[in-house]
């Protein structure tokens, strides 16, 4: 296999902090449209290559690449600039707030104002939250509020988040 196959690459990860290796020399490798289950106990370093991944930590030691080409995440911005977005097991979301002002949070540049009453006052009344988008194939639960939302929905709605 050569590296040009691989869309993501994880070489040599080495993560510490005060008293702890988190991570030491771990490499990860997946191709374009596989699909990985990272197991092991508790404190194995699961999260942390993940958060390494996702750019909420850098790694002391070891490189990054994105189909071939290394990448350095100094943010969770640049990760998803590259394509690359994680949905946390304890959703990093406010509660009081709607799905799409959930996702707004996250937009570096917004040009409108968002109008939740008005969304919710336009919802029919029968239509569930769970419907889907035809054009960009996401769950259209914009005007519920995430503490509203049960843990599938609040998954679905995170990934979508990562779409925009």
């Amino acid at each position: 296999m050569t590296d040009a196959a691989n869309a993501l690459e994880m070489r040599n990860i080495t993560k510490t902090f005060p008293g702890v290796l988190a991570n030491d020399a771990v490499t990860f490798t997946a191709r374009k449209g596989e699909v990985h289950a990272l197991l092991g106990e508790n404190g194995a370093g699961k999260s942390t290559l993940m958060n390494i991944l996702s750019g909420l930590y850098r790694p002391d030691q070891g490189e990054i690449l994105i189909n071939g080409a290394p990448v350095e995440f100094h943010s969770p911005r640049d990760a998803i600039q590259a394509g690359v977005g994680m949905v946390h097991q304890h959703f990093m979301l406010v509660s009081s707030q709607s799905v799409a002002e959930n996702i707004i949070l996250g937009l570096r540049h917004v040009s409108f104002i968002l109008n939740t009453d008005e969304i919710e006052a336009r919802r029919p009344p029968h239509r569930a939250h769970s419907t889907v988008c035809r054009s960009t194939r996401t769950p259209r639960c914009s005007g519920s509020r995430w503490a509203n939302s049960s843990a599938s929905r609040s998954s679905s709605c995170s990934i979508a988040a990562h779409r925009f």
